[in-house]
């Protein structure tokens, strides 16, 4: 329930084709049809920032000319200046107000700007104009997902793959969005019980799929506690133990599971409908009121099946970027971060210089502990213009793990500067500044980070750090802290490995 949605329809793509200016305007003098020449010419070599000085002598030279602005525009997009290019585009459209190029255009550099619920408007216009175009609907469903938007972006990727039933990013974009609607169910599901059983039966199936058998075994036995005839937890657990070895146990579970009494489709709508396999049906929650906790989880089960269905449709295409990525992703949440690279570097290859499976592959090569290789590739991005929070804190923490502290502390620096709620950040920044002895400058970023302390390292550099300080009394505070936190967790892996044994079904 963890993979992100990327942008999957990239503008360059269509942009070539809307250069309209040339034998559309009228020209009186010679000197500005040469430059107008010079200009496409520069834009088709994708010489995009030489073009833009030329364009906006033209647009001086002939005021109010919209195929002149619209190309400016499109030059300043192209060459990455989104701010500046938005109110030119917006100036087109006041006089074209269904000039396609321009709507899209627009689109595109509000998404740029991660302003996607800015974007949905003009791509809704540019529909109107021709709903035939898939280009301008995979825009769509991209700028619905990125505004949060998961089944309206849903109803726009199953609508290209009944257009195209081969693009395997229609089928990419409709599995990660079915998956970020399983992932927003289960969040507010926690949000209203976190102890609940239907929790406990979403962990379970996470575990289960992550092959952490005897954790999932624990977690549907305290499930079932909670919902003895939710339809599929017997089920689930028979699967648990097929893969562990006990067969005979998985078939007492098989029996419990086909005892249960039909749903009640009166009483309990969606898990009538999940049984059936139904499960768009399942998966649509009524928008006049707040969802129950038993209608998100069918919601998340639903959800998850669509995404694995779409995945495998995905699966039979030929290779593809789109194939790859999805393989990187599900390594990475496996811990598999090794195959994870290897995906990521096969998806290189069908799409040299993306600058999105790069930063990928970067933040995977950091996960195999790969640092100086991590390193090497975050900051050949940044050298190359690219400058996220994500790629500074991946080169930055990589030097970290290399024990150039020194050197670390700019990235990292930058990292929280683009993106202050960045917590990990904030984390190897402190680290970072302390190991540095900068003591004092590191106390604000550890402070900020301690609440998401799972091992207690935080607390610990955090005391150290507030001693050498001449802040003896909260140094021994948050000493105890990090002594409760390191004591807590070692009870916890006891009572883990205690509980989380594989044994015969309840009677």
């Amino acid at each position: 329930m963890t993979v992100p949605i990327p942008v999957l329809f990239r503008r360059a793509a269509w942009l070539p084709a809307f250069f309209v200016c040339g034998l559309l305007c009228a020209w009186q003098s010679s000197d500005l049809a040469q430059k107008s020449e010079q200009a496409k010419l520069l834009m088709a070599s994708r010489r995009y920032e030489e073009a833009i000085p030329i364009y906006r002598q033209l647009v001086q030279a002939v005021p109010g000319n919209t195929g002149l602005l619209l190309n400016l525009a499109l030059a300043e997009h192209m060459a990455g200046h989104e701010r500046e290019s938005i109110p030119h585009f917006e100036a087109v459209l006041k006089s074209q107000p269904n000039l396609t190029p321009a709507l899209l255009s627009l689109a595109a550099a509000r998404l740029s700007l991660d302003q996607p619920e800015l974007a949905i408007g003009p791509i809704r216009r540019a529909l109107a104009v021709d709903p035939k175009d898939a280009d301008a609907r995979g825009m769509l469903a991209d700028a619905l997902s990125a505004g949060g938007h998961f089944d309206l972006a849903a109803e726009e990727y199953r609508k290209l793959t009944e257009i195209s039933h081969d693009d395997p990013r229609a089928w990419f974009g409709l599995g990660n969005s079915y998956q970020a609607m399983a992932r927003d169910a289960f969040d507010k599901l926690q949000k209203i019980d976190a102890q609940s059983p239907y929790v406990l039966a979403l962990v379970a199936d996470t575990r289960a799929q992550r092959r952490q058998y005897r954790s999932a075994f624990f977690f549907y036995r305290e499930a079932l506690k909670g919902l003895p005839s939710l339809h599929g937890l017997h089920a689930a657990l028979a699967e648990v133990y097929r893969k562990t070895g006990h067969a005979d146990w998985a078939g007492a579970e098989d029996v419990k599971e086909q005892q249960l009494p039909p749903a009640d489709c009166g009483a309990h709508p969606a898990e009538c409908a999940f049984v059936a396999g139904h499960d768009i049906e399942a998966a649509s929650v009524s928008p006049k009121r707040e969802p129950s906790a038993e209608a998100l989880y069918w919601r998340a089960r639903a959800s998850n099946e669509l995404a694995l269905q779409a995945f495998f449709r995905l699966g039979e295409l030929p290779a593809s970027v789109q194939m790859h990525e999805l393989k990187a992703e599900i390594a990475r949440d496996q811990d598999q971060h090794l195959e994870s690279v290897k995906e990521w570097r096969a998806a290189l290859e069908l799409a040299p210089g993306d600058a999105h499976l790069h930063e990928e592959l970067a933040a995977s090569l950091f996960l195999a502990a790969d640092y100086r290789a991590a390193f090497d590739e975050a900051s050949k991005l940044l050298a190359g213009g690219m400058n996220s929070a994500a790629l500074n804190f991946t080169a930055g923490n990589s030097l970290l793990q290399l024990e150039d502290a020194v050197k670390a502390i700019p990235f990292l620096e930058r990292a929280v500067a683009l993106n202050p709620k960045m917590i990990p950040a904030h984390a190897a920044l402190g680290l970072a500044l302390s190991r540095a002895g900068k003591n004092a400058e590191a106390i604000p970023h550890l402070e900020k980070a301690i609440a998401f302390d799972d091992d207690g390292a935080l607390h610990y550099q955090l005391a150290r750090a507030l001693q050498s300080t001449g802040q003896a009394e909260r140094a021994r505070s948050v000493m105890i802290d990090y002594q409760r936190i390191v004591k807590s967790n070692e009870e916890q892996k006891q009572q883990v490995a205690q509980e989380a044994q594989i044994t015969a079904p309840n009677e």
